[in-house]
């Protein structure tokens, strides 16, 4: 057997509750696909055009990040420690309006993916304004993205008329919808207060006809009821439910301040949840009710959000702070074991995002994004099973990426572009926040 890319040498976790590891395994890559995985016994036969040693390495499908605002790495750090409508409407906002252009898009976009890539990320679920320069980041970073053209009823970044944002996230999904495989249009709704009953309508209408996602932050704050101008029920969640959004298309982002009624009315309807702790515990927003979520068999995916609110894009970090405030949730430290968090990252969130056929797990048949993780570190030693990567393991773990059969991190070397340059630029951009002060860079 003839392949292109031949992985030697890594191990694999078991497919069992235990999650053991399994040493002294092999996986083949062919064009774009997974064609092969197992014990190295099995791949004698085996011819590659490229060999990888992946010695001391575990092989893991990249994580899927199903929540993030990649473009706003701009504002990384310029407004923590704040509630969040003062973090929100008086310096988020404000910053946007002033800062958001389709070069500061690219840039930070960019950025977001290196950043994500180098710690083991291969898929985001973003949504942002100029959601068209975000989707030519994630091309040239390599990285497979599902973009999701950003819609509010104000004046915003692209769309000064906001009676014209749903007519720019139709041209957005035209331009980009099956015309590269790393990428898969879709409309973010900002929020149920942010757009009125009309305009979430509109939008839900045109992921339906255009066959796409629709993600909608929602039932993020206590008092997120309370700020939905023509409220159609109790709840965020019943009013987006009385407006038929929900759906199995639907991506509900946060759902932070829900009830079993919510709940229910999610799970009846098939609609998918992100919920990303970091940024709700920095903003102390609350802690979403995962252990809930599950037992009714509501898709949920884990995020990030995005770098102003969390600041961190490292899905390993993600996991263990998702994992441990669930525990103190209930005061059961078996609540949500690693190995469903680990899921959550993987496979739940390829299912979150509509790609469980083609990512999410390591089998033959689906596409080669694949992360190998330096377990030859003091924190990961000894390592009996892989729900270690989930309390100790950090994104500067990993070693190499692969995404659709390419490798964009090799050995720790960044290969898609020059990310310095990149680093520099955003920089740049920064400034334009301080006049007459220097960002601190090289």
């Amino acid at each position: 057997m003839n392949t292109d890319i031949l992985i030697t040498d890594i191990s694999l976790p078991e497919p069992s509750a235990q999650q053991k590891i399994r040493k002294n395994c092999c996986l083949a890559i062919q064009g774009d696909t997974i064609s092969r995985i197992g014990p190295a016994t099995k791949f004698a036969d085996v011819k590659a055009r490229i060999a990888v040693n992946g010695q001391n390495c575990l092989a893991l499908p990249g994580l899927i990040n199903t929540h993030g605002h990649s473009a706003m790495t701009l504002f990384r750090g310029l407004a923590d420690d704040l509630e969040l409508d003062q973090w929100l409407n008086e310096n988020i906002f404000p910053a946007e309006a002033a800062n958001v252009t389709p070069e500061m898009v690219y840039w930070c976009s960019k950025l977001a993916a290196a950043e994500m890539i180098l710690s083991g990320t291969t898929t985001v679920a973003d949504g942002y304004f100029y959601e068209n320069e975000a989707a030519r980041a994630f091309v040239d970073a390599g990285m497979r993205a599902v973009t999701a053209q950003a819609i509010i009823d104000f004046p915003a970044p692209g769309i000064p008329d906001p009676t014209k944002n749903i007519a720019s996230a139709e041209h957005f999904i035209d331009l980009w919808q099956d015309q590269n495989p790393l990428i898969v249009p879709a409309i973010f709704a900002h929020s149920p207060y942010t757009c009125n009953n009309s305009t979430l309508q509109a939008a839900k209408e045109l992921t339906v006809q255009k066959n796409v996602p629709l993600f909608i932050h929602v039932a993020e704050s206590r008092a997120e009821p309370n700020m939905i101008s023509n409220i159609q029920g109790r709840s965020p969640i019943k009013h987006l439910d009385s407006l038929g959004i929900l759906d199995p298309s639907t991506i509900c982002v946060h759902c932070v301040w829900v009830d079993e009624e919510d709940l229910e009315i999610l799970a009846e309807r098939g609609a998918k949840v992100t919920v990303c702790p970091q940024s709700h515990l920095k903003l102390a927003s609350g802690m979403a009710p995962l252990e809930s979520m599950l037992k009714k068999n509501i898709p949920v995916g884990l995020g990030t959000d995005g770098p102003a609110s969390n600041n961190s894009l490292d899905m390993f970090r993600e996991m263990d702070i998702c994992a441990k405030v669930q525990k103190i949730r209930f005061l059961d430290p078996v609540a949500i074991p690693a190995s469903e968090i680990l899921g959550m990252a993987t496979s739940g969130g390829a299912a979150v995002l509509g790609l469980a056929d083609k990512v999410g797990s390591l089998v033959p048949g689906k596409k080669a994004d694949i992360i190998l993780v330096n377990c030859n570190t003091p924190h990961l030693q000894p390592m009996h099973s892989s729900d270690l990567l989930v309390y100790a393991a950090e994104g500067a773990d990993v070693q190499s990426v692969f995404i659709n059969g390419i490798p964009v991190l090799q050995n720790k070397n960044f290969l898609p572009f020059d990310l310095a340059d990149t680093s520099r630029r955003v920089r740049r951009l920064a400034e334009k926040l301080y006049p007459g002060f220097s960002i601190q860079g090289t």
